[in-house]
């Protein structure tokens, strides 16, 4: 087998055709199954794999993204989502229930409100920020 990069597997070797069977047959093993996909920019979303393609894009149907905030968590719903493979850290199962979700001690709150504390977060991450840079100013 030849591959695109000209690296040839043999028998012996675990060449890069070899990685993307496996990835692809791990693809392949979630058809259908409710997943939650961890992306680049930190988001999570939670999704039933539908199809992917040979560059591990995947579209995810009944898509909701998962926000948590401290105890909070809400999902705000995505509908049919696509998702470039490029962005994809991690992929999970989180069973046909959602019984392996991780929401065990966190409080559901509506939409608004997450995305509230989720601002509010955000904004004191940015002053300890502002702060840490200026102590360091003043460590000079």
């Amino acid at each position: 087998f030849q591959a695109e990069d000209g690296i040839r597997d043999s028998v012996a070797s675990r060449g890069l055709g070899d990685v993307y069977k496996r990835q692809v047959a791990s693809l392949v093993e979630n058809l259908d199954k409710r997943l939650l996909v961890a992306l680049r920019d930190g988001s999570n979303i939670i999704g039933t794999l539908r199809s992917f393609d040979q560059f591990a894009n995947i579209v995810l149907e009944s898509a909701v993204e998962r926000i948590i905030v401290g105890k909070m968590f809400s999902d705000i719903p995505l509908g049919l989502y696509i998702v470039r493979g490029e962005n994809v850290v991690l992929m999970g199962d989180v069973g046909a229930n959602g019984d392996l979700d991780g929401t065990e001690g966190l409080i559901e709150v509506d939409n608004a409100e997450i995305i509230r504390a989720r601002e509010a977060d955000q904004t004191a991450e940015a002053m300890k920020g502002d702060i840490l840079k200026r102590m360091d100013f003043l460590d000079e």
